[in-house]
């Protein structure tokens, strides 16, 4: 029992919900202008968790004809015969279920917007068979939680929020794309749509730098439009030296992706979430 619950954790790289987790509680802190209850702080980390169980597990099952062919990802439990097809649609929809109902314990809004959530978090393991642009769908994926989290502490959506999604939105975009610096031979091999694989690594990291450069703008829209105060000026100033230091790391050495991807990434939403609580404390 013990071994196939880290075979379930592996399979959704757990601990990679570090990259949604601070940013919903962002949002939620933002909208409550201080601490939003220990409910909504146990249904948000269950909300989270479940929604992201769901989007990386079905993303294993759609892309297992794919990952047995990468030397990089057939390993994985989808592939070498740890987790079968049928266990992973088991899982996939006890997440699903979790999700929904957990949205119908918050308000309505929640209740409503948790089937286009998990349309849109499904739809991202599809969108690279047709387009390179499925960057930016993983993006939208993980930028819906903050959007997600204001709705359930105000029921509905103010703009400052969207302004944080979309900043959420090209940070996963733009790291998602030096990640998949990795697999661009086998993205060409098996006719797999990235934007690497189609204009090149060195455009690749241009357009990944562009992106981050829209994050810091909407994240610097995000502060003043919710008027936040210095605090968060200077957690910004730290995203983007940690954004800077990420390419950084990318271009001198390609062998620094999971470093850059997995290391920097991690710190940034903490570090964030941090300077977001002191500056509504201070």
């Amino acid at each position: 029992m013990l071994q196939k619950i880290k075979d379930f954790k592996e399979l959704v790289m757990f601990e990679h919900s570090i990259f949604s987790l601070p940013f919903i509680f962002i949002a939620m802190i933002t909208a409550q202008n201080g601490w939003f209850g220990l409910k909504l702080l146990i249904f948000g980390i269950i909300a989270t968790l479940s929604a992201r169980n769901f989007a990386m597990a079905f993303n294993r099952y759609a892309d297992r004809k794919f990952d047995i062919t990468n030397p990089r990802t057939q390993n994985r439990p989808s592939v070498d015969g740890r987790i079968s097809p049928n266990g992973m649609l088991i899982f996939i929809l006890v997440n699903a279920i979790i999700f929904v109902l957990i949205g119908y314990f918050i308000n309505p809004l929640c209740f409503y917007i948790s089937f286009p959530i998990l349309i849109v978090l499904a739809s991202y393991s599809l969108m690279k068979r047709f387009t390179s642009m499925a960057h930016l769908m993983l993006g939208l994926s993980l930028g819906l939680a903050p959007i997600a989290g204001v709705i359930a502490v105000l029921g509905y959506v103010p703009l400052w929020s969207v302004y944080l999604c979309l900043g959420v939105l090209f940070w996963v975009a733009g790291f998602d794309l030096l990640y998949s610096l990795q697999d661009i031979a086998h993205d060409k091999k098996e006719g797999l749509y990235s934007i690497p694989s189609i204009f090149g690594a060195q455009k690749a990291i241009l357009i990944s730098r562009i992106f981050h450069v829209f994050t810091i703008i909407f994240w610097g829209l995000f502060i003043y439009n919710a008027n936040l105060g210095l605090y968060m000026y200077i957690g910004l100033l730290i995203s983007m030296i940690a954004l800077t230091y990420e390419h950084y790391l990318v271009r001198k050495d390609f062998n620094n992706i999971p470093k850059a991807f997995f290391v920097v990434n991690g710190y940034l939403g903490i570090v964030f979430l941090i300077f977001c609580i002191i500056d509504l404390i201070l």
